[in-house]
């Protein structure tokens, strides 16, 4: 199926990741049609966004352990980053633990 942009919705599902939450804010912004790209823009900003300031918070807050935790945190959103675009890029509707459904919420809440 395409979408208000053009392309399928696959695709445009994977893009959303492809940057993080600077690519999940954009796709936010620009798709108006596909809700299963909404979805997976939505929760790209959410959790990478997220990792991002855990990662910060953490290698700034803490110093030397910190950074290790911080690394360990970037391993994690690599991970799941990989995960994600895969999962988008096969057309599932994948929704990662807690963040999946906060989404899903919030998705609702631009529509109405």
């Amino acid at each position: 199926m395409s979408t208000s942009v053009g392309l399928n919705e696959n695709v445009e599902g994977a893009l959303t990741y492809l940057l993080g939450f600077i690519t999940g804010i954009v796709f936010l912004i620009i798709e108006k049609e596909s809700q299963f790209v909404r979805f997976h823009a939505m929760q790209s900003t959410i959790t990478f966004a997220g990792f991002w300031i855990v990662s910060m918070v953490l290698g700034y807050a803490l110093f030397f352990f910190g950074w290790m935790l911080a690394g360990l945190v970037n391993i994690l959103a690599f991970i799941t980053w990989i995960v994600c675009l895969y999962k988008a890029y096969k057309g599932e509707w994948f929704k990662l633990p807690v963040v999946g459904d906060i989404a899903e919420q919030q998705i609702g809440k631009l529509e109405t």
